[in-house]
Order: structure tokens, then sequence, then C-alpha cells
């Protein structure tokens, strides 16, 4: 078996953690000390949450979408697919360094999508862009940190509080979709998006595109 060659490490910013870029071979790991976040073979439930969310917000006119996560890109590459010519999508990113990997060492699986004319990188917070935002979004998509048991950065737990779920609904347009990745059920996250007023369903997806993996959950929320 090959053996894993570490790329590069990032600092996350306000944090003492850092993330360390790995490969293997053709195959990426992205981890925060002994904990892997990101496997470049296990992309199923990313790509699902795009797929889901553009399925709910396929009728509209010039759709806007922000992605708070850039990753290793699956999300926003299944979203570029699903979207059409005349949406606008933002990632926000809060460490540089993703970005720079993006276009460096895992260029092959972002498949230039940050030079997409639809898509735009926000280098910040993605809570703190929230809460900029009234009605400005259709879709909203969370992929930060290992879902609502924040695991990487203390302060992304406020974005999944009550007041965090207040301003993506405020963030939101009419009828429009917040969606959460997670690697675990959180029931009472589930209770906190219905008590904001949202309309929630809860998806079981594979981490594997071919229905293998680890199971992890979306919450596809609607504003009301």
């Amino acid at each position: 078996m090959l053996p894993w060659i570490h790329l590069n490490r990032a600092a996350i910013p306000g944090d003492v953690g850092e993330l360390r870029l790995k490969q293997r071979g053709s195959e990426f790991s992205i981890m925060l000390g002994s904990t892997e976040l990101m496997n470049s073979r296990l992309s199923g439930s990313e790509e699902a949450l795009a797929a889901l969310s553009c399925e709910r917000i396929a009728r509209r006119k010039n759709p806007s979408m922000l992605v708070g996560g850039l990753g290793m890109g699956f999300t926003l590459r299944a979203a570029l697919n699903e979207l059409p010519q005349d949406a606008h999508v933002v990632v926000a990113e809060l460490v540089p360094a993703v970005v720079e990997w993006a276009r460096g060492p895992l260029a092959d699986l972002h498949d230039g999508t940050l030079d997409d004319p639809r898509v735009d990188i926000h280098l910040g917070d993605v809570g703190v862009l929230i809460r900029s935002k009234t009605a400005a979004y259709d879709a909203i998509l969370l992929d930060v940190d290992n879902g609502p048991d924040g695991l990487t950065r203390a302060s992304n737990d406020n974005l999944y509080s009550h007041d965090g779920l207040r301003a993506a609904k405020t963030a939101l347009r009419p009828n429009g979709v917040l969606a959460v990745w997670s690697s675990a059920p959180d029931r009472a996250f589930t209770r906190r998006l219905r008590e904001v007023g949202f309309a929630t369903d809860e998806v079981s997806v594979r981490a594997n595109r071919k229905n293998g993996g680890a199971r992890h959950v979306l919450w596809m929320a609607t504003r009301r």
C-alpha cells in the first residue's frame, strides 16, 4: 500500500487548530488532528446536498446560491452541473489555503469550477456573511465543520444556534432552502430548525456515490 504524503498545512483563522492536506496515489485527505474531515473517494453526500437543493429551486429565474465551505469542491461542482447559466453562486471559505489547494494539488478534483463565471469566492466566515444579508439567496448550503456539532471551530456552533438559523432565514428569499450537511443525526438541531419556523425534512445518504460508506445526514429546510 502506498504511504500517505504530507502536502501542506493551514491554520484555521481564529482558532488553535490546523488543517493538513495529504495524498496517497490519486487519493487526497484533509485532516484535523487525527480526524479526517474530507476524502476524495467519498463525495456522495456532498453531491446529494447540492442536487437536492437545486431540485427545490429548479424553477426560479436567476437563482442565487450561497455555499458555506469549499472543501474539495464536490458540492460546488454538483451544483454547477444542475444550475442554469443565469445562476450566481457565492462560495464562502474561511481558510484561504483551501482555495489555494483547489487551484494547486486539488485542481483536477475541482475541474475548473472556480473559474466558472457563475462563481464568486468569498474569503471569510460564512456566518458573518449570512448575517449581513436580507432576502439574498434562494438556497444556502452549509457544509461547514462536521455538522451542527462543531468540531473544527467552536464559533461554528453559532451557525446552528437559534440565532444563526434566524439569520439564515432572513438571508433567504421566500420559500428559500437551507440545506445542512452532517456526519451524524442531531435531534436537537432538527428541533431548532422547526422552532425557528423552517419546514424540515431529514434525509439519510451514503458517503460513497455507489451507495456505500458511512451514512450522513442532510437537513432540507424551507423558509415558510
